[in-house]
């Protein structure tokens, strides 16, 4: 089984390849290694003692103190037990340099912060990264977050209070997160910022250590064993007591050892304490979160690893979604680009032919926006009585017709059929329309297309032009329909209507009253409605041919030409490119660029952690 320091160890390092490779949790857009890590998150309310806890826990006075929120990132603090030697200090953003000086630390943490968050007093939630090698320390990580607070100081946005909330929320409700929550002893636990956070993410208290810390600045005459045994608060593991370092001995920069014999002697010493001494103080704490911690290492490391595999798998796959980077030679990348317009023009084909959704609202144009355009047509008002008498009354002139009214005839027609050009039109705009809407949809399906945007574009121009070609084409081919009929009138129609009035007209025969009487009929609403309900009857039977003929000649100039010959001229256009312009088109959507960039660092991320892993299990 591997060691507690190798165990602890690979945890340190897998954090510090996630810092590096911009991985420290909450990025949902890509999967992330951090949060699966076991780690101890340092929660407490301004003022708690928690920076005193931490330097106890270490032997050094490195933090940065002050009034106000000194810790503005979390600080990610490994701690590396060494056999003997120099104490010394690094930090994960500067790799080669090692602090004996632990002033320097302190100052270094402050001037990274301001480098992130300049000189405002806000909050970042990119961690700065401290490894500390010493025989003093026990093998452990820490995360020192900011502290919890209620009002918002000068120079700070309102909404300070729950960003800090959300930040430190965001740690510690993880479940593979080790819950160190500090709060003082001379405050009522109930009223405890870290401990209200804590019961809300861990009811049960399985992932909480309590910490109640200056246990000397109680009222005297009062203690904190209702708290200490668990009374006042229960946790699955032990509360510990702390007593840290007076403001006289911090100012005095009075020994973080010396103070740890003073905090033992405290507890031996004290008539409340002296039967907890042995499980009280900073030593024994960062023994038992040590010890702690190795044990939910040893236990995660099964799914950690399963997740690491899972993910590797996913991210190799989105890598391949993502396509590889585009080659340099301009012959490469000609070839490319028809693969391209390749992909998308079989996907704009499947439309029409019903491979994909799309095509068939072509079909609904002609079965039914057509239909219901034609049945609109107000032939009702042309064919009306006062027109059709205005109408043939006007076509002879001077002189009355003498048998049929034919050229009120032929005019009555032409002006109807007149009416037919606007569903044509409208039958070739409609679809028109659609194939543009098709166009759109493929490029967005293309997969492939979805890298190039400038591609995208030049692809979409050059269809949407082939298709107004198309289109003006069918215009003239529908409207070339519609003046036809009107310039060759079907006279077998007309032969086949009855003919009483012109035989009347034509021979008198023996009875001239009759003759006159229907020289007189011409003139009355009856032999106008009745060649309203003839020329009517001729409409009808053209626009039931118009119905047929017009989707032939949209389909014919259109639709077919665009499965024919849509990238045509884009295809003559791209073979003359110059290799920096054929560069340009393939010029990546930088979204793009840098999901796969991301994608690729934190690829070797897990990569890199699948190895660390592996090595460690091997170890005996």
């Amino acid at each position: 089984m591997a060691t507690m320091e190798s165990l602890i160890g690979l945890v340190n390092k897998i954090q510090r390849a996630c810092t590096v490779l911009g991985d420290y949790g909450g990025d949902n857009a890509l999967p992330t290694l951090w949060e699966a890590l076991p780690s101890v998150a340092v929660v407490g309310g301004q003022s708690s003692g928690k920076s005193s806890v931490l330097e106890s826990i270490v032997g050094r006075d490195f933090l940065p103190r002050g009034s106000g929120i000194v810790t503005r990132r979390p600080l990610v603090l490994q701690l590396h037990q060494t056999e003997q030697g120099q104490e010394y200090a690094e930090f994960l953003h500067l790799p080669r340099k090692k602090y004996t000086d632990f002033a320097m630390v302190r100052k270094e943490i402050q001037d990274e912060t301001e480098r992130m968050t300049g000189r405002t007093k806000q909050i970042s939630p990119i961690p700065i990264h401290l490894s500390i090698y010493s025989p003093k320390v026990v093998n452990l990580t820490l995360i020192d977050l900011p502290g919890l607070t209620k009002v918002a100081v000068e120079g700070q946005p309102d909404s300070i209070v729950h960003d800090i909330e959300n930040m430190v929320r965001s740690y510690v409700e993880k479940p593979n997160c080790i819950i160190l929550a500090i709060s003082p002893a001379n405050q009522d636990i109930a009223t405890s910022d870290a401990i209200k956070l804590a019961r809300e993410v861990d009811p049960s208290g399985e992932r909480t250590f309590g910490v109640l810390t200056k246990l000397d600045l109680m009222d005297k005459g009062t203690n904190a064993l209702d708290v200490l045994e668990g009374r006042s608060y229960k946790l699955q593991h032990p509360w510990v007591g702390i007593v840290n370092r007076s403001q006289a001995d911090i100012n005095k920069n009075v020994d973080m050892i010396a103070a740890r014999r003073r905090e033992q002697e405290y507890f031996a010493s004290s008539t409340d304490y002296s039967h907890l001494a042995s499980k009280m103080g900073s030593e024994y704490l960062a023994k038992l979160l040590s010890k702690h911690l190795e044990t939910v290492i040893r236990a995660r490391i099964p799914s950690i690893t399963s997740l690491i595999s899972k993910t590797i798998e996913e991210l190799e796959s989105e890598m391949d979604h993502l396509g590889r980077p585009i080659a340099l030679d301009a012959g490469a990348q000609l070839y490319t680009i028809l693969e391209l317009c390749r992909a998308f023009d079989r996907i704009f084909k499947e439309h029409l032919d019903g491979g994909r959704p799309g095509g068939d609202r072509i079909y609904g144009v002609f079965d039914n926006q057509l239909p219901a355009a034609l049945k609109k047509l107000p032939f009702d008002r042309h064919l009306s009585l006062q027109n059709v008498r205005k109408v043939v009354s006007e076509a002879d002139g001077y002189q009355p017709h003498l048998i049929a009214p034919e050229q009120g005839y032929r005019r009555l027609i032409e002006g109807a059929l007149s009416y037919f050009k606007g569903p044509a039109e409208a039958s070739v705009d409609a679809v028109h329309f659609v194939l543009k809407e098709l166009v759109r949809k493929s490029i967005g399906e293309t997969q492939e297309l979805k890298r190039f945007p400038s591609l995208q574009a030049e692809l979409a121009a050059a269809s949407y032009e082939a298709l107004e070609k198309f289109r003006e084409e069918g215009r003239k081919t529908a409207l070339r329909l519609v003046e036809m009929e009107s310039s060759y009138l079907t006279v077998e129609f007309f032969r086949k209507l009855p003919q009483e009035v012109e035989k009347a007209g034509g021979n008198p025969g023996p009875n001239p009253s009759a003759a006159s009487a229907a020289a007189i009929d011409r003139y009355t609403d009856g032999h106008f409605r009745r060649i309203g309900s003839n020329v009517m009857s001729y409409i009808s039977m053209v626009s039931d041919t118009l119905k047929n003929t017009i989707p032939k000649a949209v389909v014919h100039c259109q639709v077919r030409e665009a499965k024919r010959s849509l990238l045509n001229y884009f295809y003559t256009q791209v073979g003359k490119k110059e290799a920096k312009q054929l560069s340009l088109l393939l010029d990546e959507d930088p979204a793009l660029m840098d999901r796969r960039l991301q994608c690729a660092k934190r690829l070797e991320l897990y990569k890199s952690a699948r190895d660390d892993i592996e090595a460690v299990s091997w170890a005996r």
